[in-house]
């Protein structure tokens, strides 16, 4: 099954931007929201290939509005809630 995430051959996504700054992080948010995943994973709460669903699973307008470490917020909120380890609506957000 074709998914969003799925875009090769795809067009109308502009030019690829081959500029790479070097930084990994572009605010401290990201850097926080990686080491949560690595965390979680570490701890078992999920595995790598739920995570990548979870991402997958977005709906194609947020995965197309979204960063990339925002996707990956996401799809732990999502995963977390379905686990049950938290609800949605924990951090204030609905």
């Amino acid at each position: 099954m074709s998914r969003i995430h799925d875009v090769g051959g795809m067009e109308g996504f502009g030019a690829v931007d081959p500029y790479d700054d070097g930084e990994a992080f572009h605010a401290d948010w990201e850097a926080r929201v990686y080491a949560l995943q690595a965390a979680l994973l570490r701890r078992g709460v999920y595995r790598l290939d739920e995570f990548r669903d979870a991402i997958e699973r977005l709906e194609p307008s947020v995965y197309l509005q979204t960063s990339y470490y925002a996707r990956w917020l996401a799809a732990i909120e999502d995963l977390l809630d379905r686990k049950g380890v938290l609800e949605r609506g924990w951090a204030g957000h609905g």
